[in-house]
């Protein structure tokens, strides 16, 4: 069986959240969203190997938090760059084995068992495995001062975890020509890879603005 590894990254402000703590601390029933997320890939597999990026200026925040919580999660920590390209690949330099790395959003707690199973067996048979959802509503293409509807069931909503072989990922980040990508699995991509879909889970949510905490809340306590 293959080393699995968790690459958290968490370099998000609180800005949409109108909050001057960042979104990864903000809490749900008194533990920061962060944290949630920690424990979800820990109840996958309490042997994986997590790798947290946060930007520099917050780890001392991060490690008061920690104590506070009683927080005992092993992990190493790398420092965000001024993209998410940079705040990666200083991740993956801190892996150094070959394995499976599980690329996830800090503020992403709910993603589910069977996302993250669904992740790990589709990158172990074909290479990489990139977690969506189809969307529920109509879409229109904007272009110019025009708009016109376009066929929603071609398109899907990406999340997290995106998921490689370690090897692969971490070349592909250091052949890259630029880092103008919008998620990881675009940096494989351009390395000449097909990417592979595989079904996420729709409460799945990436945490950004405040009505996402009540439905985070909502999952994670339900009455």
């Amino acid at each position: 069986m293959a080393k699995k590894f968790a690459l958290i990254v968490a370099g998000g402000s609180g800005n949409r959240m109108n909050s001057s703590v960042s979104k990864q601390f903000l809490e749900i029933e008194g533990k920061p969203v962060l944290m949630y997320t920690f424990e979800a890939f820990a109840r996958y597999d309490s042997e994986i190997e997590f790798v947290l990026v946060l930007p520099e200026d917050q780890a001392g925040f991060w490690e008061a938090l920690c104590e506070k919580h009683h927080f005992t999660y092993k992990y190493k920590l790398a420092f965000g760059g001024k993209n998410r390209f940079q705040s990666v690949q200083n991740g993956l330099n801190l892996m150094d084995e070959e394995g499976i790395v599980f690329i996830h959003d800090g503020v992403r707690p709910l993603v589910s068992m069977q996302t993250i199973q669904n992740c790990y067996d589709t990158t172990i048979m074909q290479g990489n495995a990139l977690p969506v959802v189809p969307p529920s509503e109509s879409i229109r293409y904007s272009f110019g001062n025009e708009n016109k509807a376009v066929d929603r069931a071609r398109f899907f909503l990406v999340q997290t975890p995106q998921t490689f072989k370690l090897n692969e990922i971490k070349a592909a980040y250091q052949s890259a020509p630029h880092q103008n990508f919008t998620d990881d699995a675009s940096v494989l991509e351009y390395s000449g890879q097909n990417i592979h879909l595989v079904e996420g889970n729709r409460e799945n949510i990436k945490i950004t603005w405040p009505q996402d905490l009540i439905v985070a809340q909502a999952f994670l306590f339900p009455q």
